[in-house]
């Protein structure tokens, strides 16, 4: 039987706490420009590669205290051409590094909620 189900990521969701500084500090470290706000949780981000990605403050998956659990492990990996220049505007842009560059390739660092994000260097 032939799968409904597409084989493309539609878009990836990543759990906020307050969306208004989640927007300004991805649009900060991204470049991102435009996107929609949605039922007063979402914002979709319009991104190159994927249908977008989504800030959600998730209020149907708090626990009884309101709060969500973070990610642990860095579940995305954003791209680019020049680590060592982006290495050094998370630096200056005080973003929470959580190692150096590694084999020369990636690091990891902090969204202001605790999510634990990756950058790769593009490879040809």
């Amino acid at each position: 039987m032939k799968t409904p189900i597409k084989n493309r990521i539609g878009g990836v969701f990543v759990p906020v706490r307050n969306l208004e500084k989640a927007k300004e500090w991805y649009s900060k470290i991204l470049g991102l420009e435009g996107g929609e706000i949605f039922f007063g949780h979402l914002y979709t981000a319009p991104m190159e590669g994927t249908a977008g990605l989504v800030l959600d403050t998730m209020p149907k998956w708090r626990n009884e205290n309101g709060n969500i659990s973070t990610y642990q492990v860095p579940s995305i990996q954003f791209v680019t051409n020049d680590i060592h220049a982006s290495y050094e505007f998370m630096k200056v842009n005080d973003v929470e590094l959580v190692t150096d560059i590694q084999d020369n390739f990636y690091f990891v660092f902090k969204d202001p909620d605790g999510n634990l994000l990756m950058i790769c260097e593009e490879t040809a």
